[in-house]
């Protein structure tokens, strides 16, 4: 699934930006008012060009990976590894596989190089991985509020634009607040809920009460490494387990779901690694049919357009956290920016590549900073 075309790379630029939110979000690892990314180029000789965009947060809550970190790792060791023949994701991959982790910094490469074999290809990037629909199921992920009322305020207002599933997060010693409340005004709406791994072996008893709110699912109670304490409350409870920080690559996922940890995995590209370990996972995930959908992580419209080509895999079977762009932002960084039908789909484009371009005046205006990478 590349593009034989001979092409070598002649730079990467690197753009740093601050991405003012609409809306802080929060969750169990703090808040973020403002997206703090930058939006990776790669551009071959005869001027043809892939975009790429860094998940990691400002601060390492959720992941050790930060955005100032990951942008250390790339100048360092992640560019000056790569070839100028390096355009095909998988000698991408390789050629970086001696660096021990920093995911989501090889990604924004990575993807980058999906996009721009696709568009090399000519052809959109979801048909260029195997996609089989034409538009996505879409799910909102609300953070954890100041209040309930504002909660179910902000529910009402995803719910009139036509969202399928409500995400809420959760954490310990709020969880009956929030989804007693939530449950009381919406009986009858797909809910799940996410604890980004707050909770701890001890509360087994506690979420067992959670089985009560016919949730979806319940998304990463306890921590990353805790695999086989996933797998206990899998066995107990009758909510289904749905994996997310602990599937780091197609290995952690493969064990979770041979163990009974994973009945459900949260896919999400930019934290795995790319593409190449987001196909991977579906594939392993499909072949034991456990089904998946793709999470998001505050992207810009360019993270966006590659979760929503990958959200188009056969085996992506549950509403994916790929929202709109005004979800977030007041204005994105590309030129056209992603919405939802009134009855919750995201389509896909049929444009080369992820489908979008970079609103170049904008995305001056909030850039930090911006580095040029000769190869």
């Amino acid at each position: 699934m590349t593009a034989e075309h001979g092409e070598e790379l002649k730079r990467i630029v690197i753009h740093r930006i601050s991405l003012p939110l609409k809306h802080p979000f929060r969750t169990s690892f703090g808040v973020e008012d403002t997206k703090h990314t930058y939006i990776v180029e790669v551009e071959t000789r005869s001027g043809e060009v892939g975009y790429g965009e860094c998940v990691a947060g400002a601060f390492p809550g959720y992941s050790y990976e930060t955005i100032d970190v990951d942008l250390q790792i790339l100048d360092k060791y992640i560019i000056p590894s790569m070839e100028p023949d390096t355009t095909d994701p998988a000698k991408f991959v390789k050629s970086v596989d001696w660096i021990n982790g920093y995911n989501m910094a090889k990604a924004s490469i990575e993807m980058a190089l999906w996009d721009l074999n696709a568009r090399l290809a000519g052809e959109p990037l979801y048909k260029f991985i195997g996609g089989v629909r034409t538009k996505v199921s879409a799910g909102v992920s609300m953070g954890i509020q100041k209040n309930i009322n504002t909660l179910l305020k902000r529910i009402e207002k995803f719910l009139e634009r036509g969202y399928q599933r409500i995400k809420v997060k959760i954490k310990r010693g709020l969880e009956h607040d929030i989804l007693e409340s939530v449950r009381r005004e919406y009986p009858d709406i797909k809910l799940s809920a996410d604890a980004n791994g707050d909770y701890l072996k001890e509360d087994i008893p506690r979420l067992l009460e959670l089985d009560r709110y016919q949730l979806m699912y319940l998304e990463q109670p306890f921590p990353y490494w805790s695999i086989t304490t996933h797998a206990e409350l899998a066995e107990k409870m009758e909510t289904k387990i749905c994996l997310d920080e602990t599937i780091i690559n197609r290995y952690t996922a493969s064990e979770a779901i041979k163990i009974g940890a994973a009945e459900i995995i949260n896919i999400k590209p930019g934290r795995v690694g790319g593409f190449s370990e987001s196909i991977a996972i579906h594939n392993i995930s499909e072949r034991h049919d456990v089904p998946v959908w793709i999470g998001g992580m505050l992207e810009t419209g360019v993270g966006r357009g590659f979760n929503v080509s990958i959200a188009t895999l056969p085996n992506v079977r549950l509403p994916s956290d790929i929202s709109a762009s005004d979800r977030y932002f007041k204005r994105d960084v590309v030129t056209e920016p992603w919405s939802i039908d009134n009855s919750g789909w995201i389509h896909v484009r049929n444009k080369p590549g992820i489908g979008v371009e970079i609103d170049w005046p904008y995305l001056e205006k909030i850039r930090l900073w911006r580095k040029v990478y000769s190869l």
